[in-house]
């Protein structure tokens, strides 16, 4: 079985889409290390096709998206006082980032434009394909991942789902998330490819515009884990707000572990939940050890949030961030939100069971990552979490 070949990649999407221009200097070398990565996974034959055709939808979007900031003006959209929800995974930043969005003055993301980027979805007349497209990706997705409806059910929204802000780096090679790469039997969600958060920012801010080019006005509301690159992040918006959710991080690597091996069995089977455990409670001292050591923690336009609050009150909790970001929030703000949750209960697709159990399991004392991380809770008044 031959091993997939970077040039010959390049190569296939510039010939389908007569473009040339990767808007990166740096992209060949560093797509190169990502197919370097892909060759050392063990796939068979399908496996390896399914690759190269995910590779070249990426490349393919990456051609036509920067080309499309020559045909159009761009470049010259305002991104005026975005709001970001942030916070340890598993910490409520996606039930913030959902009632955000359906905020009627505001909008958010969509799966079907991160997945296909190109053309701006304003230049398009009449029924975007895009739409019916991703729902039925989506509904791939969801049969090949199904465990995870129950601890993620906002996927039943299909192409209209909220993406995480990562999600619009795929075609730079720089991550790997399941969205992207579902088709693909390989567990590795990130990497060591070279990382540049200010680079990857301008791609981030260069979709924002691109999405609400020639649309109705209409502030942006969104959601990514960006905490731990806040110097870069407030470069390329210096007038944003975040809203950062704080949780208790041994409940969080306990249910980053559980969401992982449920999303990540749909894609190459049985998973090894003592490995995913360490790995997932490695992520987690990263990133508090950052969250504690980082001065711009204390950044003037970062509202700190509990989880234990915005769940006991999650339409107060969205108001008080709104009145934080010196953003409107009036009677049809909160009539959507409420009807959101009303209509959309998290058990909706099944129960997500999770526990301390899976930490246990991996040779961890509770009562000493408690003691480890008594300093975060300590600083930002997040209570021990009691689940059975």
């Amino acid at each position: 079985m031959m091993d997939l070949d970077p040039r010959q990649l390049l190569r296939h999407a510039m010939e389908e889409t007569g473009l040339s221009d990767w808007a990166d200097d740096t992209f060949p070398e560093r797509f190169a290390l990502a197919v370097q990565h892909i060759n050392g996974i063990p796939m068979d034959e399908a496996g390896r096709d399914a690759a190269a055709r995910n590779i070249h939808w990426l490349l393919t979007d990456r051609l036509r998206f920067f080309q499309d900031r020559k045909d159009y003006p761009l470049a010259g959209e305002v991104i005026g006082r975005p709001l970001f929800a942030s916070g340890e995974p598993r910490s409520g930043t996606t039930l913030m980032h959902a009632l955000m969005s359906v905020d009627p003055d505001a909008r958010a993301l969509r799966f079907r434009e991160v997945m296909h980027p190109s053309p701006p979805p304003g230049t398009v007349a009449g029924e975007d394909p895009r739409k019916a497209q991703a729902d039925d990706e989506w509904r791939e997705i969801n049969a090949k991942m199904w465990k995870w409806l129950h601890c993620h059910p906002y996927n039943d929204m299909l192409g209209g789902g909220l993406p995480e802000d990562e999600r619009t780096w795929a075609f730079d090679f720089r991550v790997m998330t399941p969205t992207a790469w579902w088709r693909v039997p390989m567990q590795n969600l990130s990497f060591g490819l070279p990382a540049d958060p200010a680079a990857q920012y301008r791609i981030h801010k260069a979709m924002l515009q691109a999405f609400q080019y020639k649309r109705e006005k209409k502030y942006w509301v969104l959601k990514g884990f960006h905490t731990t690159r806040l110097k870069e992040f407030f470069g390329t918006y210096p007038d944003a707000t975040l809203v950062w959710l704080h949780r208790d991080p041994v409940m969080v690597a306990a249910s980053s572990t559980m969401m992982m091996a449920d999303i990540m069995e749909g894609i190459v089977g049985k998973i090894d939940l003592v490995k995913e455990a360490k790995m997932h409670l490695e992520r987690t001292r990263w990133s508090i050890g950052n969250t504690m050591s980082n001065p711009m923690v204390d950044d003037p336009r970062i509202h700190h949030v509990l989880y234990r609050d915005f769940v006991a009150d999650p339409v107060g909790t969205v108001r008080g961030y709104y009145e934080f970001a010196g953003r409107p929030f009036g009677e049809r703000q909160e009539a959507a939100m409420r009807d959101y949750l009303a209509n959309n209960k998290g058990d909706r697709h099944g129960k997500f069971h999770y526990s301390t159990r899976v930490l246990t399991d991996a040779g961890y004392d509770i009562d000493e990552l408690n003691d480890e991380f008594a300093p975060f809770r300590e600083r930002f008044g997040v209570p021990i979490e009691v689940r059975e």
